[in-house]
């Protein structure tokens, strides 16, 4: 009788496979600390304006606040895998959570722009090693039963925080000033640097691994990783190649990538091993994370570009506007999570990007007029597809793996899609400086002198303006009739923008197919615990 009173909890033990409550919390804070570290970016990025009174800083150098994290944190990500290995989750995860929360009490003390951009790289390159380390976690620790509720959690987190932070940025530095962008990280950093301390304790640190080190392949990762990530953010501002100075940074990734490419092939211990990319479907999902990384960055973005520059909102209205897509996902992370057990995972990826598909080319019918009613089911559609997609590609990339594969694949992982967005950007502002230059030239063409209905247009505004006692009403409605040309000119390159990302999400739904089938899955995923 009492064998038969204890089997309900030996049921759930055993289902759990060992993750004791201990586990779990340590888990938690983990994921808690990726939030934060994913967070900071998008808040900062809300309220550059303000900083850049702050630090009185020119507007070629306030860019520099978020390129000088993205630079450091992108070199960190993929580097995080070998650190797991030699010092052990626990301590890389407490070392990076403690530095991410120092970095941040020193950039709210930052009085110059170059202190900033000092304590930004700082913060990016030790906060990058909390994300990929909550991936491999969530993996190896919990059974593949348990990843229809572990998976949506993380993707939850990785996609809601930069989603969010637009909303958050814009509120923190309406309600108090812009240091608490960095300053609302110390309480909560600290608290998660005590219970990583105490309560992480998965694997053991292999200190032997830098015996070994491969320093040529980390350089040559920094130089590759780094250059790239500078020529992606500042190329559009300067017109790409034909600046000097990112035509050198080229060249420098370019060498990079070999010298780095070279040690992984040939390093008996390379800094970062590129074997799991022989997994179809970890390759295929790395390309699907890549395309995430354009839908998640790249239009948290360019809704806030629209809404700051055609209908003039602040920080804070443009948070409240964006808040739709953060709620969407929040609703459908277990809805998610519910389907990820019952259908075919390539089934809910092709849902997913179609989903984008729509959403973006409902989006591609914007006028000047819309704002929160008409953006709302293209946001909707973004947030529900953001979910759909990212519980299955979490699961079919990372679940086919063996377990000490893990960590390293993470970072490679997290890479990916951190790319996409730095790639994505590049090419949204690339796509929208020559689109918005292509419509100027032919608005030009429509008002230019002869048009009937431009002349007629100019005559009714000069006399608007003299009737209200303007003392050059001429001038002042060529000035109005140029503004309105121009906006006109933007919202033109913001529809173009939207149907280029339309057909390149279902293109991407398209490809799903080509992942492993799940039977393959399971089976795989079973077998590697």
């Amino acid at each position: 009788m009492a064998d038969l009173t204890r089997s309900p909890d030996e049921a759930r033990k055993l289902e759990w496979i060992g993750v004791t409550p201990r586990q779990l919390a340590g888990f938690m804070a983990m994921v808690f600390g990726m939030f934060m570290a994913i967070l900071d970016i998008q808040i900062v990025s809300a309220s550059l304006t303000e900083i850049q009174a702050g630090l009185s800083a020119s507007s070629d150098e306030i860019p520099w606040v978020q390129t000088a994290y993205l630079i450091a944190e992108v070199v960190m990500i993929p580097l995080s895998g070998f650190l797991a290995r030699a010092l052990s989750t626990r301590t890389l995860f407490f070392t990076a959570a403690a530095g991410f929360t120092a970095a941040s009490a020193l950039c709210a003390t930052a009085t110059t722009i170059d202190q900033m951009i000092v304590y930004r790289a700082i913060q990016g390159f030790i906060g990058g090693g909390m994300i990929p380390s909550v991936f491999a976690v969530a993996f190896s620790l919990f059974p593949p039963s348990k990843r229809n509720i572990v998976s949506p959690i993380i993707g939850l987190v990785a996609t809601l925080a930069p989603t969010i932070g637009p909303t958050v940025g814009g509120y923190l530095t309406d309600a108090f000033s812009w240091h608490w962008l960095f300053l609302i990280n110390v309480g909560p950093g600290i608290l998660v640097a005590i219970a990583v301390y105490f309560l992480v304790d998965f694997d053991k640190p292999n200190y032997s691994l830098f015996d070994r080190f491969d320093y040529v392949g980390l350089l040559a990762m920094a130089l590759f990783l780094g250059s790239l990530e500078y020529v992606l953010e500042e190329g559009p501002r300067y017109d790409w190649f034909d600046d000097q100075t990112i035509a050198t940074f080229a060249v420098l990734a370019t060498i990079g990538a070999i010298i780095f490419f070279w040690r992984a092939a040939t390093a008996r211990d390379p800094i970062v091993e590129l074997r799991a990319f022989k997994n179809r479907n970890f390759a295929f999902g790395s390309a699907f994370s890549f395309t995430m990384g354009i839908g998640l960055y790249g239009l948290t973005y360019v809704y806030p570009v629209y809404l700051a520059q055609v209908r003039g909102y602040d920080s804070l209205m443009i948070g409240e506007t964006m808040f739709v897509t953060g709620v969407a996902m929040f609703l459908t992370a277990p809805i998610s999570g519910r389907l990820s057990s019952i259908l075919d995972p390539r089934v809910m990826m092709l849902i997913g990007f179609l989903g984008f598909a729509m959403g973006t080319y409902l989006a591609s019918g914007i006028t000047s007029d819309w704002d929160f009613w008409e953006l709302l089911l293209p946001q909707i559609l973004r947030g529900s597809s953001l979910m759909l997609c990212m519980v299955p590609i979490n699961n079919l990339t990372l679940g086919t793996l063996p377990p000490e594969q893990l960590k390293n694949a993470s970072g490679l992982f997290n890479l990916t899609r951190n790319l996409g967005g730095a790639v994505g950007l590049a090419l949204i502002n690339t796509l929208l400086n020559k689109r918005l230059d292509l419509h100027l030239a032919r608005l030009h063409e429509q008002v230019a002198w002869g048009h009937p209905a431009a002349e007629d247009q100019l005559s009714s505004m000069q006399q608007t303006f003299s009737n209200a006692m303007q003392a050059d009403g001429d001038m002042a409605a060529l000035k109005k009739l140029a503004m309105m040309v121009r906006m006109q000119a933007n919202v033109l390159s913001f529809a173009d923008l939207f149907l280029v990302l339309t057909v390149m999400f279902a293109t991407a739904a398209l490809f799903t197919v080509l992942m492993r089938k799940p039977q393959e899955v399971a089976g795989a995923a079973g077998g590697g615990h």
